[in-house]
C-alpha cells in the first residue's frame, strides 16, 4: 500500500533575491514522498504567494490526499482531483519518480520524451539600484546568458549598467507584471538596441491585451499570464513564448501538455523555475529539448543545495542522476 509523507524545508539564499513585488533572503519549499515496499518516489514544489499559494495551505492539500494515495490514487486522478499549483507539482512529480523507480526505467523514456542533455541556464540578476546590478554581472560576466529582474522606473540605466559590466553575455529580462503599457512601447525598442533579446511578462496578468496591438521589438513571454495548456489560446496573439514552470503547471504530466499546446500554437518554450532545490528543477531538466531560453538556476542562487543535487559546470545544467530524481 502506497505511503505518503509531506514535510516542509527552509533553504538560506545566497544573499537576496530580489524582484518587482519583493525580496527573500530564503526558500521555503514542502517535498512530497510516496513509498511503496522497497521504493521512494520524491517531488518538490515552492509555494507562491502571488498564485495564492502557502506553505502550510500546499502541505495541507497534500496531507489530504493521504487515504487516496493508500488506495492508489495516480497521475491521471490527481489531474482531476488537485488544481494546477505547487500542491500537485510535488506529488505529480513523486508518481512519476516512484513509477520510473518501480519498473527500473527512466522518467522520461516513461513519458515517451527525448533523452535528456546538458542545458545552458540563465543566470538571474536580482532587482536592485543599476549600481548593484552592474556590480552583480561584473562577478557574472563569464556566463553565456544572463537574466535581468526589472521594475519599470530606472530599468535603462540597469540594462545599460549590466551591459557594460558584461558585453559578452547574452541577455534577457524579467519586469514581473511591474510595467504600464506605456512603459512598454517606450522601453522595449530602447532595450531591443542594448541587446536584450527577451521580456518576461512586462505587463499584469489579465491586463496585457496591449500586447496584441503593439509592436515587439523583441520576443515577449507570458509567465504570470500562462499556467496550463488551456491557457495557451487566449495568449497566441499578444506573446511570442510561454514560460513553463511545473508550480504553475501542477507537475510534468501538465507541463508535457503545455509544452506541446505552445508549440502547436507557434509559440516558443522557455523553461522556468521558482526558487528551490535540485529537486524542484529535476523534472524541469526533461524538457529542455523543447527550450528556446532555459531558466533552471534556483540551485545557484541557494546557499547550499542537496547533497545529490544536479551537477553544474558553469551555466551548464546536468541531467539529474537517479539518486535524485527520474
Amino acid at each position: 500500500m502506497p505511503r505518503l509523507k509531506v514535510r516542509r524545508e527552509t533553504w538560506p539564499i545566497r544573499g537576496v533575491f530580489r524582484i518587482s513585488r519583493g525580496e527573500r533572503t530564503a526558500s521555503e519549499v514542502v517535498v512530497a514522498e510516496v513509498e511503496d515496499g522497497d521504493h521512494r518516489g520524491r517531488g518538490e514544489c515552492v509555494p507562491y504567494p502571488r498564485y495564492g499559494e502557502s506553505v502550510a495551505g500546499v502541505v495541507a492539500d497534500i496531507e489530504q490526499l493521504t487515504g487516496a494515495i493508500a488506495g492508489g490514487l495516480d497521475r491521471e486522478g490527481l489531474q482531476a482531483t488537485l488544481p494546477a499549483g505547487a500542491a500537485r507539482n510535488a506529488l505529480d512529480c513523486a508518481l512519476w519518480d516512484l513509477e520510473a523507480k518501480r519498473r527500473g526505467t527512466s522518467v522520461w523514456r516513461l513519458a515517451g520524451l527525448p533523452e535528456p542533455v546538458a542545458l545552458t541556464t540563465a543566470y538571474t540578476i536580482s532587482l536592485g539600484a543599476p549600481e548593484e546590478m552592474r556590480d552583480a554581472a561584473r562577478e557574472q560576466a563569464h556566463r553565456p546568458l544572463l537574466k535581468l529582474k526589472l521594475t519599470g522606473a530606472g530599468d535603462m540605466e540597469r540594462v545599460q549598467a549590466v551591459r557594460g559590466a558584461a558585453p559578452d553575455s547574452r541577455i534577457i529580462a524579467d519586469a514581473n507584471e511591474a510595467w504600464s503599457p506605456r512603459l512598454f512601447a517606450e522601453l522595449s525598442p530602447v532595450l531591443a538596441e542594448l541587446g536584450v533579446e527577451m521580456l518576461e511578462q512586462p505587463l499584469a496578468a489579465g491586463q496585457d491585451t496591449a500586447l496584441s496591438e503593439t509592436d515587439h521589438p523583441i520576443p515577449v513571454c507570458a509567465d504570470e499570464a500562462c499556467h496550463t495548456s488551456h491557457d495557451v489560446p487566449a495568449l497566441a496573439d499578444r506573446y511570442d513564448l510561454v514560460n513553463v514552470k511545473l508550480d504553475k503547471t501542477g507537475g510534468l504530466t501538465e507541463a508535457i501538455a503545455l509544452v506541446a499546446a505552445a508549440r502547436e500554437a507557434g509559440l516558443n518554450v522557455m523553461l522556468g523555475c521558482m526558487v528551490g532545490t535540485s529537486l524542484s528543477i529535476a523534472p524541469a531538466v526533461l524538457l529542455g529539448w523543447a527550450a528556446t531560453y532555459v531558466d533552471l538556476d534556483a540551485p545557484l542562487l541557494l546557499a547550499e543545495d542537496r547533497p545529490e543535487g544536479l551537477r553544474f559546470e558553469g551555466s551548464v545544467v546536468y541531467p539529474p542522476g537517479r539518486e535524485l530524481w527520474g
